[in-house]
This record gives structure tokens, sequence and C-alpha cells, in this order.
């Protein structure tokens, strides 16, 4: 039995799951010629479908459309297309002439789960910890009691640590509104989960402790959170010059990646030194926020910062060495001349 779908894809079924679907496009030039793609289930290596007369110039985002609509509950956001059943997803961008061997290719896919777009994960990641922080700076009485000394008035570095991590993340809500372009749209729905257990559990952790009535200020006074506080600005406003410089890297709304250079803003030299700069500058504003709070839960926070953006920094850095041959051999991950 044969159909011919809207957009002009003549599509033949066969007995399930075997589906084939005839691609009818333009016709192919005298150096061109059609190929084949056929589609397995990664695990049980079933076939799904089988595409023919697929044009060479074809992209994965084409096949990926194609699959869609022989399986409409597998949208493209979903589908991990593979040449190895255990390799990685290949991108959207890449073309089907670059992966064939002779005329037929053979692709695996991958169910990824519900999806959900990074806008929409950074915006609830995000929100949490800033009103989370707010429910013990006002001291809720569910929360401290109603003593008398728990009613007692502020240090003032604690009305300044709260302007900080406000401004924190006021500042990544609106970046993830108006400056961030992404290159992969979306992540799986169950990780949103997890992540918000890290962001709002130690938003809620740190902020019980700086916002006790029984928190005890720096050590070194004055001094200590103004040294601080200069730091968590300066490098508030180098996150954001980062942001923005890798922003415009895809003004024309490429996906394809890009080597940053440093611009005319001085923040941005960092670029000089690391690959991820805006990672240097995350973590310079957690140690001054340690350092202006003085608060341990603070710097277990901080550490594992550390640890998860260095995981993220050296990921970056190696898949910009691995795409370009002439990438600076100055620089490092996250740390200038160490890391």
């Amino acid at each position: 039995m044969s159909w011919e779908g809207s957009s002009g894809v003549s599509l033949c079924l066969f007995t399930p799951p075997l589906i084939c679907i005839e691609a009818q496009g333009k016709p192919p030039g005298p150096e061109e010629a059609y190929s084949e793609v056929e589609i397995l289930d990664w695990k049980t290596k079933q076939q799904l479908c089988f595409l023919e007369k697929v044009e060479p110039h074809a992209t994965i985002s084409d096949i990926r459309l194609m699959f869609h609509k022989l399986y409409p509950q597998w949208y493209p956001a979903r589908q991990s297309i593979r040449l190895e059943p255990q390799g990685k997803s290949l991108r959207d961008e890449e073309s089907l002439q670059l992966l064939l061997v002779g005329t037929t290719a053979t692709l695996y896919f991958k169910d990824l789960g519900p999806q959900i777009g990074w806008t929409m994960v950074f915006l609830i990641e995000y929100t949490g910890p800033l009103f989370i922080y707010f429910v013990f700076y006002f001291r809720m009485p569910f929360i401290y009691g109603l003593d008398d000394r728990f009613t007692s008035s502020r240090h003032p570095v604690v009305n300044l640590a709260c302007i900080c991590h406000s401004f924190h993340y006021i500042k990544r809500l609106i970046e993830t509104i108006f400056v961030h372009r992404f290159s992969h749209g979306t992540m799986p729905l169950r990780s949103i989960v997890k992540n918000c257990f890290y962001y709002w559990g130690f938003a809620a952790w740190l902020a019980y402790y700086i916002n006790h009535p029984l928190y005890t200020p720096p050590s070194y006074g004055q001094k200590q959170v103004t040294f601080a506080l200069i730091m968590c600005l300066t490098c508030e406003a180098g996150n954001f010059s980062i942001h923005i410089a890798l922003s415009n890297l895809r003004k024309d709304g490429s996906k394809t990646c890009k080597i940053p250079y440093p611009t005319k803003n001085p923040f941005t030299w960092l670029f000089y030194f690391v690959s991820c700069p805006n990672y240097t500058y995350e973590l310079g504003t957690w140690i001054g926020f340690t350092i202006m709070t003085q608060c341990v839960p603070v710097g277990l926070f901080t550490l594992l910062c550390f640890i998860q953006l260095t995981v993220w920094a050296r990921d970056k850095h190696y898949t910009y060495l691995r795409e370009f041959k002439d990438y600076p051999s100055l620089r490092m991950s996250i740390v200038p001349f160490l890391l």
C-alpha cells in the first residue's frame, strides 16, 4: 500500500515495523546519485524504516524530519541518530553525503525521552533560588521561630549577601531571555529534576545559615566584605561580557561551532588564556561570595561548582581541539596556565 504525503514524500508500508519511504525531490545532478538510508533501533537492531532515493546533500536534520513523519511520537528533539549503536549523536547540519559508504547508510536511532527547551530549563532552575532565598531572608516564623532574638536587626553583610545573590540570578534570567543562543535546543525532561534539586537545595541550605539570627559576620570585618564585593561585581561583569561575545558568534542563527576570540572589551581578554572564561568568571563570583559570607555551606557549594564547571570546560576545550587544528595552544580549560 502506498500514499503520498502533503510534503511530496511517497511512503510504502510493508509488514510492520518495516517502512519504506521514497523522498521525491529535485532530480540529482549528473554527478549525483540517490542514496538509501536504513534506520535501526540502537538496542534491538530491529529495522524501523528504510528511506529510498534520498538526495545525497540531505542533512541529519532532514533525516529526522522524515523519521518523524513515520513516527510522530518521536519528534526531532527526541531522536538520537548515530552511526554506531553506542556512538555519539550526529549533528543536525552533518551531510548524509559525508557519512555514506557507497550509496547506502545504516543509522541507529535512540529515543532520548521527553524533552524541554533550554530557555524553559534555565528559567525554572534560576527562578527557584531567587525566591527560595527570600523565604529565609525575611525569616519566616515557620523556619526560625518567634524568639525575640530571632527578630533582631540583621548585620549589614546579610543584606549585602541577599543583594548579591539576587543580582546573580536575576542576571542569569535576563541572559536566558535576551542573550543566550543555544546550539542544542532541548535537554531530557528527567534531568531538570536533578538540576532543580541541586540549585534549589543549595540555595535553601546556604540561605538558612547566612540569614540565621545567630549568623557570625566575617572575621576581618568591612575590609573582607569590600574586597569580596569588588570580586563578585568584577566577575559578574566578566561573565556577562563573555556571554555577549559568545552570543555574537551566532548572530546569523548558525549553530556551527566557532572559535571565540578576545574583543575590545577587556573582560574578553581572558580568551587568550582559557577556552571557557565564562566558567572562570562564574567560579570567581562564588569564591567572592564565599569570602563575603564566610559560610561553610557557601564554600561547599563553590567547591562543587568548581568540579562541575571544570568538567564542562574540559569537554568544551577538547571539542575545540578536535574541531579546529589551528586552535590557540596557550589556552587551558578554565584556570589560566593550570587547568
